[in-house]
């Protein structure tokens, strides 16, 4: 009866589930629809880029941000500069009857790189050349410039200061170095030469060919 009645190994391995081996919620190596590990750190990943770009706007601009310098930098220029322009008008006081800021940048150009043709004159200035031309024709009728024919060429005209025109430059730049030289005097030495080395550099970098102390200041 024993032997009847006891199930056989046969049977047991044909009805696994009939023995307590049912399925459990442990995890298999068959791929599942659920998100791997990698798809989690891609938006982790993601997540944290766009915080990032929250926080630092300019990083996928290629603009400059403030860790650079340029800010506080340009800021201290900007107030340099009003103090520079109200040096400039004060030394302007004594001729305005006689000429514009404009019309003195054109004199001073002419002063510190001689005889020019218009054309030429009209890009060192930054106007067209009909703004130029009607510049120059108030200041030849003030006498403080001419126009010559130049040694090359009897055809092409260039402009040039006369003895008034450098006088006006000259005066100009002598009240206008003696202001800022009060100011330099106030500074602690080392500053000074702090200072030409930055100013040097600032130049540079617009374009501003360098000058001796013979040549007239020509910012306005």
């Amino acid at each position: 009866m024993s032997e009847q009645g006891a199930p056989t190994d046969e049977h047991r391995d044909e009805h696994p589930d009939r023995h307590g081996d049912e399925p459990t919620d442990e995890p298999t190596d068959e791929p599942t629809d659920e998100p791997t590990d990698e798809r989690t750190d891609e938006r982790t990943d993601r997540r944290t880029d766009e915080r990032a770009g929250e926080q630092h706007p300019d990083a996928h601009t290629g603009e400059h941000t403030d860790e650079d310098g340029v800010d506080e930098v340009t800021s201290a220029v900007l107030t340099a500069s009003r103090l520079l322009v109200a040096i400039s008008v004060r030394s302007l006081a004594a001729v305005e009857d006689t000429v514009t800021l404009p019309q003195f940048r054109l004199l001073v150009v002419l002063s510190t790189r001689g005889p020019l043709k218009l054309v030429t004159l009209a890009g060192e200035l930054g106007v067209n050349p009909s703004t130029a031309m009607r510049m120059v024709d108030r200041l030849t009728t003030a006498a403080l410039v001419d126009r010559q024919a130049s040694p090359d060429s009897g055809r092409e005209i260039r402009i040039q200061l006369t003895a008034a025109g450098r006088a006006i430059v000259d005066d100009v730049t002598a009240r206008r170095r003696a202001d800022i030289a009060e100011i330099v005097a106030r500074m602690p030495p080392r500053r000074r030469h702090d200072l030409v080395a930055a100013l040097r550099a600032f130049t540079d970098a617009g374009g501003e060919p360098p000058v001796t102390t013979s040549v007239p200041l020509g910012w306005t």
